[in-house]
């Protein structure tokens, strides 16, 4: 059996007396190719002219040139400042302005113009809107199946602070897949989610998939969490009818940000989604660069 390496914390190497170590170096599984190929180019030439926005390229995403090879794109809706202050995310935090009714059909256009195969939708939290933004996000699916028919559509929509009314409505449109992020366990959450609750995420997940869609998730990595919490997260997913997991490496945008407490091996992502699966989740995406949308088109039909 191979033994792997263990790649301490800052906090870790501070307990140990080591204060003067330099922080450890990103290792080598998480460097990245530069996104090549004719299908990348030809995505890349019509974001350029026609100067479209999607989240790919604003988050900096490692798979931005297979994503866009295979016809996968990501579009953030409903403005670009969120009602959350997650110690994870690098959005802007603060009073949002009022949402742009014509978004809907201008990304429609964006998904026509770019030959989007698989579009992947999502949006900040829109805390202080009656309906959470439920209504842009019904008919910007709508609009996309309208224009687009053979463009499926994954919706990443966040947590409705229990508004169940508004949760149907975002669901209702013709979307093949329902994602809402977990992010991180349950011990975890007051720190990285401090608006969120893990009941009422779970909760979501259960009614997303009471309503008759395919439901996914995600976790994040190296926070601080440990395998049987990890474990545990996906034995309550499982309960609560998750059919897609994916679970990547988290990366800090900024110092003011929550801080990478472990770098997790490759391995150790393998062993978890061996894990998930005898859990009797349908499909785990498990790696140190996955993210949300990694390989979004292969879960249409899981």
């Amino acid at each position: 059996m191979i033994e792997l390496p263990v790649i301490p914390s800052e906090q870790q190497r501070n307990r140990a007396g080591a204060d003067a170590a330099p922080r450890p170096k990103r290792p080598d599984w998480l460097r990245v190719k530069l996104p090549i190929g004719p299908e990348y180019a030809k995505v890349r030439k019509l974001v350029d002219e026609h100067k479209l926005h999607t989240i790919c390229e604003s988050g900096n995403c490692p798979n931005m040139g297979e994503c866009w090879g295979a016809g996968t794109a990501t579009f953030m809706i409903l403005g670009n400042v969120c009602t959350r202050s997650c110690t994870f995310c690098a959005v802007a935090t603060g009073r949002p302005n009022e949402y742009d009714t014509d978004e809907p059909r201008r990304v429609a256009e964006a998904i026509v113009l770019m030959k989007v195969k698989h579009a992947v939708l999502t949006s900040v939290n829109r805390d202080e809107l009656k309906d959470r933004g439920a209504e842009i996000w019904y008919q910007t699916v709508r609009l996309i199946k309208e224009a687009s028919p053979s463009t499926t559509i994954e919706t990443l929509i966040p947590d409705t602070k229990g508004n169940w009314g508004a949760l149907e409505r975002m669901i209702s449109a013709g979307q093949e897949v329902v994602s809402h992020n977990m992010e991180t366990v349950e011990r975890l959450y007051r720190r990285v989610r401090p608006q969120a609750r893990y009941e009422r995420s779970l909760e979501q997940i259960r009614r997303t998939k009471d309503y008759g869609q395919r439901t996914k998730s995600g976790i994040m990595l190296g926070l601080g969490e440990t395998k049987d919490e990890v474990v545990k997260a996906m034995d309550d997913l499982a309960a609560n009818g998750l059919d897609i997991l994916t679970l990547g490496q988290y990366l800090q945008p900024t110092k003011m940000h929550h801080e990478v407490i472990e770098w997790i091996h490759p391995d150790t992502f393998a062993m978890y989604r061996e894990e998930g699966l005898r859990r009797g989740l349908k499909y785990v995406e498990s790696g140190p660069l996955v993210r949300s949308s990694y390989h979004a088109e292969k879960h249409v039909n899981v």
